[in-house]
C-alpha cells in the first residue's frame, strides 16, 4: 500500500520559493487548515512561537490533488553541494512527440521559467539519443531538470 507524503525542500526564504515552483509546476499556495484564517492562526494554534510567524506562504498543492505537497522549510545555512534529489518538470509531452517537437516545448518552458527567476545551466543531450532535457536551477540555486 502506497503512503502520502509531501517533499519538503530546505531554503532561507519560503516564500518567494513557493510562489516559484508554484507557478513552475501549476500548484497553488496552500491555503489554511478549514476554520483559520491564516497559516499563522493555525500555527499559533499548534503552538509554535511568534518569532517563528510571520514568513509567508510557505507550502504549495497540486490544485487536482494527485501531486505531493511541498513544504518549504526554513533553514539557517546556505546551499552548499549539488541536491542529491531533484524534481524533473516533465514538459516535452513525451516520446509520442517527435524529438524536435519535444525541444521545443523543454526550450519554451525553461524560457518561462528563466522569466520567473530559474537559471538554465546546460542542454542534456547526445547526439543519436532520442533525449533532450535543460538542467536548470531554482532561485535558491536547487537543481532541476526540464524534459
Amino acid at each position: 500500500m502506497a503512503v502520502s507524503y509531501q517533499l519538503v525542500i530546505d531554503c532561507r526564504e519560503p516564500e518567494p520559493l513557493a510562489r516559484f515552483w508554484a507557478e513552475a509546476l501549476h500548484y497553488v499556495i496552500e491555503p489554511p487548515p478549514e476554520g483559520f484564517d491564516s497559516w499563522d492562526d493555525f500555527y499559533r494554534s499548534i503552538g509554535v512561537p511568534e518569532e517563528e510567524l510571520g514568513i509567508g506562504a510557505d507550502s504549495i498543492a497540486d490544485p487536482n490533488g494527485e501531486g505531493p505537497r511541498i513544504w518549504f522549510q526554513i533553514v539557517p545555512d546556505e546551499k552548499t553541494v549539488k541536491n542529491r534529489i531533484h524534481i524533473d518538470v516533465n514538459a516535452s509531452g513525451g516520446r509520442g512527440s517527435s524529438l524536435d517537437i519535444r525541444r521545443e516545448r523543454v526550450d519554451a518552458e525553461a524560457a518561462r521559467l528563466v522569466a520567473l527567476g530559474a537559471t538554465r545551466l546546460n542542454t542534456l543531450t547526445e547526439e543519436g539519443l532520442d533525449h533532450y532535457a535543460v538542467a536548470m536551477t531554482d532561485p535558491e540555486g536547487n537543481e532541476f531538470d526540464i524534459n
